[in-house]
Parts: C-alpha cells; structure tokens; sequence
C-alpha cells in the first residue's frame, strides 16, 4: 500500500554533520527520515525556498530532458528498504505509457520538488523506519483489518538501530509546534 508524504524539511545531525530529508506522511504525524548526500540536500532545499541559482543544477537538467521529450513525472515512491539503504523508483508518462525508473530517494525527491509530483512510501518502508511523535500508537489501517504486518527479524532491528540513533538526536519538538 502507498502513503502520500511531504517533504517536511532537511536537517542536519550536529554530531555527524550527515543530512537527512524528512519526509511526513500526509495526515499523521509519521515521519520518515532519509539520510542523503551534501549536494542532494542543497538540490532539494534549493527548490523548495526559491533561491535563485545562475545555472541549472543537474535536477533542473532532468526536468527539463523529461518535459522536452513530451513526458511528465507522474509521482515518485520510496519502495524498499534493505541493509540501510532506502530505494525508490519515478514513474513517468511518456505518450500514455507508464515507465518506472530506479532511482536514489534523494534524487527523486529533488525531481519531485522541482515537477510538484507527488511523493509516496510503501508502507512496509514506513512500519520499518518510520518515527511516530506521538508515544500512543494507533493501529494502521490493515492492522485494523487484521493483516498484520511481518514481525521485524532482530538482525533487521540491530541494522535499523543507526536510524533510532540518529532520530534521538534530532530535536523533534519544532515539528509538533510547526503542525499547529
């Protein structure tokens, strides 16, 4: 199942200087961080203030091939997730033919940016990484249903444990107040 997700903003770890791209799922007040190079950082950034740069960035550069080609980036999907690394794919129209690309999630998500298409996590990404603020859980929309999603094996919890760090120090609260 897909969510639809914003991009909430991009921080940085103080102690490790790496940036991450927090996605928030439409709604609720799950988060889902991506930890993401320098310059795709900026890329999205960039976009998503307006700030003015004398020549295109290799994004723009992208957008622009796809829009002269006749296609258009129909929505992008952060898909999987497998030994700490975050997968996604970009579908694109070209003359009413779905074509899905393989791409980097911070890539994709500077394309996303750039077109406004819509952002999507598969949800078995989300029950893997994402961060809940509030500490009273409520139960997904499949659990509701009865399909309870697969128990998370302890070598995958040990592997997911640098995301838990990392989101330990981060200062959340500016989230909550932001939503209100």
């Amino acid at each position: 199942m897909l969510v639809e997700m914003v991009v909430e903003s991009v921080r940085v770890n103080l102690q490790t200087y790496q940036r991450v791209v927090v996605l928030k799922e439409k709604g609720s007040d799950r988060y889902l961080p991506i930890w993401i190079g320098n310059n795709e950082a900026d890329a999205i950034v960039i976009q998503l203030q307006n700030v003015p740069v004398p020549r295109p960035q290799t994004h723009d550069l992208l957008k622009s091939v796809i829009s002269e080609l006749g296609a258009r980036v129909t929505r992008v999907v952060v898909n999987d997730l497998a030994e700490d690394v975050f997968y996604a794919r970009v579908s694109i129209d070209v003359d009413g033919r779905q074509v899905e690309i393989d791409s980097r999630p911070s890539d994709a998500i500077a394309l996303a940016v750039r077109v406004q298409a819509p952002i999507y996590a598969e949800e078995s990404v989300l029950d893997r990484a994402a961060v809940a603020l509030d500490s009273e859980q409520t139960p997904t929309e499949s659990e509701q249903q009865g399909d309870r999603p697969e128990p998370v094996r302890e070598e995958e919890l040990k592997k997911l444990s640098v995301f838990r760090e990392f989101i330990n120090t981060l200062d959340l609260d500016d989230l909550e107040k932001r939503d209100k």
